[in-house]
């Protein structure tokens, strides 16, 4: 793939560094994936789905995360240079969030196998956010971001991060600290939604390469309404069916995008939708459990999961063109 799919550089500060192979937006493959094995997890315990499926899916992410961690760790011990040129950009930056919040999800996936080190994980996941988000997005309020950088990137170290932090924490049994990282997520999410949403009506557009990054907008309202289920125990009421509801709204925006969203053709950028899909098919598996809105559900089970196994077979095709890494 090209540079620019992986970094978009133009959004945020100009860079002369040799960019490191794997970029550390690829940890959305791990994000997304998770985020759709644990929704499949979840049909096994509601008795809508056999368990090897998400368990599968779960294996695949863990895997996934494992290799990006490890490659993670060697770029900060051999490439420092690489990792502090991330830091400095404006919208790679916020990438860097995907680090502890994909350790959550991991956490989350061990934690009925290894007790113990899915406890550890996902401690140390969410202590991780927290830090990475009091350097980051602190540091921004000393009026050092741009217009042209305020993207759905920015959703990263506030917004997901705290919702992933709130699964986990609800997965752990602990459920008042898992609504109040919700709470952290939710009104974080509402005070930078408008600045991001004023960025993409009236600058100008975002370049074909990253477009997909537009489909983070997906993933507040979903994965913000599994957050919920976390820490309310799994009631599906109206906070629920609110937050789905601007999700089914975000959806269907993004399909009217697509033909514009997909100009430059597949490229990594569209990981950006999976989040909000997996988590999307874990809203409609919930709605089918509970026999509510039964029709949407589906929709949003079936299309949630279809969507990420299309991103994997645009991703192996990549590969196989020797187009995935720099």
């Amino acid at each position: 793939m090209s540079t620019a799919a992986a970094h978009p550089v133009p959004l945020g500060t100009p860079t002369t560094t040799k960019p490191f192979p794997i970029p550390t937006s690829y940890f959305s493959v791990a994000l997304g994936t998770s985020a759709l094995g644990l929704s499949w997890r979840y049909g096994a315990t509601a008795n809508l789905v056999p368990s090897w499926v998400g368990e599968s899916i779960l294996a695949l992410a863990s895997a996934t995360w494992l290799a990006l961690i490890t490659a993670f760790a060697v770029k900060l011990i051999t490439r420092r240079d690489a990792l502090q040129s991330e830091l400095r950009d404006l919208v790679m930056c916020c990438f860097l969030a995907l680090v502890p919040v994909t350790t959550i999800e991991v956490g989350i996936s061990a934690y009925p196998y290894a007790a113990l080190l899915g406890y550890a994980l996902i401690l140390i996941g969410v202590l991780g956010q927290l830090a990475f988000s009091m350097y980051r997005t602190a540091g921004l309020w000393r009026g050092t971001h741009t217009v042209a950088a305020t993207t759905p990137v920015i959703y990263l170290p506030t917004v997901a991060a705290n919702f992933a932090s709130a699964s986990g924490l609800g997965a752990l049994g602990h459920r008042d600290w898992a609504m109040l990282f919700f709470g952290m997520g939710l009104l974080s999410w509402f005070s930078v939604e408008a600045a991001i949403l004023g960025r993409l009506r009236t600058e100008p557009a975002l370049d074909p390469a990253v477009r997909g990054i537009i489909g983070i907008q997906l993933a507040p309202p979903f994965v913000g309404g599994n957050a919920y289920l976390a820490a309310n125990g799994g009631h599906v009421d109206w906070v629920f069916l609110v937050l789905t509801g601007y999700g089914v709204l975000q959806l269907l925006f993004l399909l009217r995008l697509v033909p514009w969203v997909l100009k430059a053709g597949y490229t990594m950028s569209l990981w950006g939708f999976s989040f909000g899909l997996g988590a999307m098919a874990g809203t409609g598996m919930h709605l089918v459990a509970v026999s509510q809105l039964v029709q949407l559900g589906w929709v949003l089970w079936i299309l949630g999961t279809v969507l990420i196994a299309a991103l994997w077979a645009g991703m192996l095709m990549l590969a196989i063109r020797g187009r995935l890494f720099f």
